[in-house]
């Protein structure tokens, strides 16, 4: 029997919960959660594995963060001005859109200041999995189309930016 079927009550009102603290919690707490929490899924399933959990995991939270952060917008221009005001303020990072076919299904966009790795050292891989399906989720919230997302420049590998590869189908 599952106990934590995500939904978006398990946000909380944090005004309520957090009447002195609040809504801002500082990325080194967000990362600490994140990269300790992937390391115990690695350890126990493979890297792999941890890769799928963390994309579904992204695609979820993409999911839920566009019906309550972005909807309702109806052009592709809204969208995007909207997406990148909301990932602004909250703080994810700041998005930009290098190129735009959304007819034929093809998006690179960019995040700077990346909540999940910009400012971490250099390595051999891409970090950011769980923006992958974040970034896919939010097409298809908007598109209404399968989405998929895949980082080819990452703050981690020397590119000092995330830019993803966004393809419909």
């Amino acid at each position: 029997m599952r106990k934590y079927i995500f939904d978006w009550s398990l946000v909380g009102d944090i005004g309520a919960g957090r009447p002195n603290l609040g809504a801002e919690v500082g990325v080194d707490i967000y990362r600490l959660m994140q990269f300790t929490l992937r390391d115990v899924i690695e350890s126990r399933y493979g890297a792999e594995e941890a890769d799928s959990i963390f994309y579904q995991a992204g695609k979820m939270a993409g999911a839920e963060f566009y019906k309550h952060a972005i909807h309702p917008v109806s052009t592709v221009e809204e969208f995007v001005r909207k997406t990148q005001q909301v990932l602004k303020n909250k703080r994810i990072g700041v998005l930009r859109i290098e190129e735009a076919d959304l007819e034929e299904g093809r998006v690179v966009l960019t995040i700077d200041e990346d909540l999940d790795c910009s400012g971490l050292p250099e390595l051999d891989y891409e970090t950011c999995i769980y923006d992958e399906g974040f970034v896919a989720a939010l097409f298809e919230g908007f598109t209404q189309q399968p989405w998929a997302a895949e980082e080819i420049d990452c703050w981690c590998t020397g590119a000092r930016t995330c830019r993803f590869l966004v393809t419909q189908g």
